[in-house]
């Protein structure tokens, strides 16, 4: 079966939070929030990092099983585009 990237998991350090979102594999425009945590409760803290990335890929992949009836598989975490890095808006 031929894999297909239908949507991403996006990061983002915003403000004093640390977002995630869900967006088209291409583009930022249209991404929905899916949750945020302050960046103070992950900076230093790389299991809280991880659970908090872990929990915002199971909703993800519940959004795509619910639209499409598969349950996604994930490759490794690529950085975001040059073009997406704003720093900390």
């Amino acid at each position: 079966m031929n894999k297909q990237q239908i949507g991403r998991l996006a990061m983002r350090h915003e403000g004093n939070n640390w977002n995630a979102y869900y967006a088209l594999p291409d583009k930022m425009d249209g991404a929905t929030l899916l949750g945020s945590i302050t960046m103070q409760a992950v900076v230093n803290n790389e299991d809280r990092k991880k659970q908090f990335m872990h929990m915002m890929r199971d909703i993800v992949d519940d959004i795509i099983q619910e639209q499409f009836g598969v349950r996604p598989t994930w490759d490794s975490d690529t950085p975001a585009p040059e073009h997406e890095r704003a720093g900390h808006a």
